[in-house]
């Protein structure tokens, strides 16, 4: 972890104060939130926005305070490990947002982090409905269906408005106060190019996540499994994709100790876009990008065993990828902690060479976009998944 610079950077001089803050902490949510904000400013381009984020929400016109994405961690272990930066970064943070007094903060997913936070801004009195001048608002509920159900009550209490990408989701806080809308998951938008694409002559894509302690994890197990695929078919090629230059070190790392797989694997950035004939993914937002994509594969996961042991004992679902939660079946087969072993890896990958799979794997595509209900919208009329974000946004920061 990289210490932090001692203040985060004021807002310039001569600018119109801020009218948004937005805080994502991991490399999807930025890339999500960067969409969202595209179609914001093409609908207000005299917004001034502050970020938390990483390099999707700069480039899209947010001016950025301190990448953030480039400190994601997971699991109660790392986020020990890293207790006293994270502190720093709040306090920061909270010092921030009381100097310069944004209109609106958009809070995305992150939860322990951002409901924190909320906490916090309600506390000194800078949330609007606290008695200050800040509305808060959420963008990718945390997982309240899969563990903490009783987190809906306080974010009812802390948030003035939340916006979800998953259309089961506003049911689950039916009981709260709390307004809720579903504006459509960011890859089923009429029109969005996924990061990955179904190619039958293409790599296999290893996919092991976008946060460094994770991905040292599950990328040997995966390197192992497609190694062992590879003895049968070696004509057999891989790539993989980094959304920074901490987890390529990573990946690179982990080749390091495989130097006989240095001629079969490409690493690959994530903002290229990749093509693959079946993939092994851990359970974050790529794996649903591939499933969306039609390329059949699994996924992979191995967290801290502690960890792994505390996460079981809490949380209550039949899945752990997105996907199968949705289709409720495990249409990409999961191999999870002692589960995922090289030879099944292996065994699953040469499964994937049959039509029949592949065809699966395309009938579950299209079930998962029906699900996701964007699929079509424009031709319909119906503003895209990004114009529903953005008009949600607009809408509360025209009240604030």
């Amino acid at each position: 972890m990289k210490n932090l610079p001692l203040t985060l950077p004021p807002w310039p001089d001569g600018k119109p104060p801020p009218d948004l803050l937005i805080i994502a902490g991991d490399p999807s949510g930025d890339e999500h939130t960067a969409l969202l904000l595209e179609a914001l400013l093409q609908r207000q381009p005299q917004l001034q926005v502050a970020a938390l984020g990483g390099p999707a929400l700069a480039q899209a016109g947010a001016y950025s305070l301190f990448d953030l994405t480039a400190h994601a961690v997971v699991g109660l272990v790392e986020v020990l490990k890293n207790y006293f930066f994270f502190k720093d970064l709040f306090e920061q943070t909270v010092a921030w947002i009381a100097k310069h007094q944004p209109r609106a903060i958009l809070l995305v997913d992150y939860p322990g982090f951002n409901l924190r936070l909320a906490q916090r801004l309600r506390q000194d009195g800078l949330r609007r409905l606290g008695g200050g001048k800040i509305a808060l608002l959420y963008y990718i509920s945390p997982q309240i269906w899969a563990w903490k159900a009783r987190r809906r009550f306080a974010m009812a209490e802390l948030l003035d408005a939340l916006a979800v990408i998953f259309p089961f989701e506003p049911a689950c806080f039916a009981d709260t106060t709390l307004p809720v809308k579903f504006v459509g998951h960011p890859f089923a938008a009429a029109g969005r190019k996924l990061p990955v694409t179904y190619a039958a002559n293409g790599p296999v894509l290893l996919l092991p996540g976008s946060r460094e302690a994770p991905v040292a994890r599950i990328f040997p197990v995966m390197l192992e499994g497609f190694a062992r695929y590879l003895a049968d078919r070696p004509e057999a090629r891989a790539m993989t994709l980094f959304p920074n230059a901490g987890v390529r070190a990573v990946m690179e790392k982990c080749l390091a100790a495989r130097p006989e797989l240095a001629a079969h694997i490409t690493l690959q950035g994530v903002e290229q876009p990749a093509q693959g004939r079946m993939v092994l993914a851990s359970s974050g937002t790529m794996s649903l990008a591939c499933a969306l994509a039609g390329i059949p594969g699994a996924i992979v996961y191995r967290a801290n065993p502690i960890t792994y042991l505390v996460g079981r004992s809490v949380v209550n679902v039949p899945y752990l990828s997105m996907a199968n939660l949705l289709l409720k079946e495990p249409a990409w087969p999961e191999f999870i902690q002692g589960a995922a072993k090289p030879a099944a890896l292996a065994a699953r990958l040469r499964e994937c060479e049959s039509p029949s799979v592949r065809e699966q794997a395309r009938i579950y595509s299209a079930k998962l976009r029906g699900l996701l209900g964007n699929s079509g919208s424009e031709a319909q009329g119906l503003p895209s998944t990004e114009n529903q974000a953005a008009r949600w946004l607009e809408v509360h920061l025209l009240k604030s």
